[in-house]
């Protein structure tokens, strides 16, 4: 089973692809505002607003053999603990062996920019390399569990 933190998930179209293409279900996880599929691989769940609540949701169902697509890294490490196979949007895979490095530099950030809240600047955008490497990435995590 392939989980989707879909709220403001730039990859749903190639999830929903390559969940297709392998007969595989993909659960979108949002708090609504997403176009319902009429794909019977696809299903979405629309939780209630609050904090973290998707997350929670997807937390305690991932388990070994499912793969999650997030880029809440705190969410990730859950779903790494649980034997999930986690992908970003970008294809950057988050494993036991790297989930920790990730998670530190994450918290180092996150006080960086609390400690001076003129610093501008973010995240990179999203590229059509980066949906080429994951379509690429997500492929070969469906071909590992099965």
């Amino acid at each position: 089973m392939i989980y989707v933190d879909a709220d403001a998930c730039p990859v749903k179209a190639e999830v929903e692809r390559v969940a297709t293409r392998h007969k595989l279900r993909a659960v979108l996880v949002s708090n609504g505002g997403l176009r319902p599929s009429a794909n019977p691989f696809i299903e979405h769940v629309i939780v209630p607003d609050g904090p973290d609540i998707a997350d929670i949701w997807i937390a305690e169902r991932a388990a070994t053999g499912d793969v999650v697509i997030t880029s809440d890294i705190p969410l990730a490490a859950k779903c790494v603990e649980a034997g999930a196979r986690v992908l970003k949007h970008n294809g950057e895979a988050l494993t036991a062996a790297n989930i920790g490095n990730v998670l530190a530099t994450r918290d180092l950030m996150y006080d960086l920019r609390a400690a001076d809240p003129f610093r501008q600047g973010g995240g990179k955008a999203f590229s059509k390399t980066d949906r080429s490497r994951f379509l690429e990435a997500l492929e070969r995590e469906v071909r590992a569990t099965k």
